[in-house]
């Protein structure tokens, strides 16, 4: 029982530090999900060998 009552109180301080927060800043930042994929990330044919390793 006093697991719980430790587990709730310690997650409604959370609660609280982070609505504290977001009520104390002028902005908030969010990811804003965009409607086109990320682009494939480009070959690296032009790297060349890596001659001597072994």
């Amino acid at each position: 029982m006093a697991l719980i009552l430790l587990c709730s109180r310690v997650a409604l301080q959370n609660a609280v530090s982070i609505s504290s927060l977001l009520l104390t800043t002028e902005a908030a930042i969010t990811d804003i999900k965009e409607d086109k994929p990320a682009p494939a990330m480009p070959d690296m044919g032009g790297m060349g060998g890596m001659g001597g390793m072994m």
